[in-house]
């Protein structure tokens, strides 16, 4: 059995993520138009949104697709996959929902330009590292990307899976296999490792891994591999892409959390971004995957514009992440709240706030420029100075994302 048969058989028997019945909840957070708003300009901050866009999901699992179909009615959704379990999922919800926008076929990465479709946006997370040759799968993907497209993917990180390679290879010379009573077995096992493991600190921080599936992805996988942060900007390189941007950039900038008030924070922050972002995940030792946005190399102008030299920055549109938090309670001294953004898994990256900076983030409404808002605390003393640097953190530690198609 060749391994890409070896793959797509272990998803028909273990289908990944765990299938789901119900998307009513997902719906009902896209009702928010805010929310849909702050994604697109995550990938595209110069561009008006726009509906009608052709979106390619690869390697769909059992419910993406339908997902992205539910959010995006007005989006036309292509969804690819190699397991007909995967997809015989995907098609309840499709049936379910009345998911006309969608669009199923079984289908490798690789051969994805049979479908004979170019898309504005492709969305592979959790795939790419499962194929024999990552940088085939890749340019397949770059090859459909029309130009000014967005493509938004995620792979696995090498030091904070260091634990699981570990027990992968202790899996193979014991033969465990994706079998109830081998995963209930290798469940006990794992609660009975010695607590300096390798593992054990990413079994603690993990909810899913002990779910049966989610073991058996990590541990039972007949292929992965992952990438360092300098693999991942490389590994770009040779398949024809540029980077955009980390989808949660505040774990990789010098700048965010804990390394902020390390003796090296200085000459971290220094380096060229690639070296800033490698020396980070060194320092942090426990990212356990990357996502990221990446354009084709041959595109027009920047697709992430976001800078604070000049003046182009007064007519950006700061848009607050929904799925961040204001907490006003048990504060550090000199804090009226904290923000915290839900989708860290590092809890060094709160970001502190003051009076002055909580009349700013109270005129935060996805209309008004940087340059409105500032007039709101002009009257303060080094008020636009101090207005820019708490704007520069609050996008830094993923708190807000900017509509820059004004200024553009």
């Amino acid at each position: 059995m060749s391994r890409s048969e070896a793959v797509r058989d272990f998803y028909e028997k273990m289908p990944y993520p765990a299938p789901l019945t119900n998307l009513d909840a997902h719906r009902d957070l896209y009702k928010n138009p805010l929310r849909r708003r702050a994604e697109f300009h995550l990938m595209w901050p110069a561009k008006e949104p726009t509906g009608n866009r052709d979106i390619l999901i690869a390697g769909c699992g059992t419910s993406q697709a339908a997902r992205y179909a539910l959010r995006e009615p007005d989006a036309r959704i292509t969804a690819i996959d190699i397991s007909d379990a995967s997809l015989r999922h995907t098609r309840d919800l499709q049936r379910k929902y009345r998911l006309g926008n969608l669009e199923l076929h079984r289908l490798p990465i690789e051969r994805v330009r049979e479908i004979g479709r170019s898309f504005d946006l492709v969305v592979c997370t959790g795939v790419l590292h499962h194929l024999h040759d990552p940088d085939s799968g890749l340019r397949a993907l770059r090859d459909v990307l029309r130009q000014g497209g967005a493509m938004r993917l995620m792979v696995y990180a090498s030091y904070g899976r260091a634990g699981i390679y570990v027990m992968q290879e202790y899996c193979r010379l014991l033969e465990i296999d994706p079998t109830a009573t081998d995963l209930q077995t290798l469940g006990a096992a794992l609660k009975a490792l010695p607590a300096d493991h390798p593992i054990s600190g990413l079994l603690r921080r993990s909810k899913d891994f002990w779910r049966p599936e989610a073991m058996a992805d990590a541990l039972l996988h007949p292929q992965d591999r992952a990438y360092t942060v300098p693999e991942v900007y490389a590994w770009l390189d040779r398949c024809g892409l540029t980077f955009g941007r980390w989808i949660e950039q505040a774990p990789y900038l010098a700048q965010c959390g804990i390394l902020a008030t390390s003796p090296h924070a200085s000459r971290v922050a220094a380096l060229p971004p690639r070296q800033q972002h490698a020396a980070v995940e060194l320092f942090r030792g426990t990212m356990v995957s990357h996502g990221f946005i990446a354009y084709r190399d041959d595109g027009a102008g920047e697709s992430q514009p976001i800078t604070f030299i000049g003046d182009r920055w007064r007519g950006y549109v700061p848009i607050a992440l929904p799925w961040t938090v204001c907490v006003r309670e048990r504060l550090p001294p000199g804090s009226v709240a904290v923000l915290i953004n839900q989708s860290h898994t590092f809890t060094d990256l709160i970001l502190t706030v003051d009076a002055f900076e909580d009349r700013l983030l109270g005129a935060i409404d996805g209309n008004r420029t940087l340059g409105e808002i500032l007039q709101i605390a002009s009257h303060e003393r080094d008020s636009e100075r101090r207005a820019l640097r708490f704007f520069e953190r609050l996008w830094a530690y993923d708190q807000i994302v900017f509509d820059a198609s004004r200024s553009a």
